[in-house]
């Protein structure tokens, strides 16, 4: 195991760990876009690159966004609430 692939390791392991401690769910979304960019040059490091666009086009891509979409409605929602 090369130096980088262990960096990639050690990121992997304290973005899995960041994101189970984090009370913002912002900072939460960015920790796992993160893990899944990671991840994807993993895979190239594996030599799956079809592995690697499909982790970096849905779990940093797709999925992110559905995230911030999601948090954005469930504000407008709260919001609503509080107003009537």
């Amino acid at each position: 195991m090369t130096f980088f692939q262990g960096m990639l390791l050690v990121f992997l392991i304290l973005c899995a760990i960041a994101v189970s401690f984090t009370k913002k769910i912002i900072s939460a979304i960015v920790i796992f876009m993160s893990y899944s960019v990671i991840m994807s040059i993993v895979w190239l490091l594996l030599e799956s690159p079809d592995l690697a666009l499909t982790e970096a086009a849905v779990g940093a891509g797709i999925t992110s966004v559905l995230f911030f979409l999601t948090v954005r409605r469930i504000k407008k929602m709260e919001e609503a609430q509080h107003g009537n």
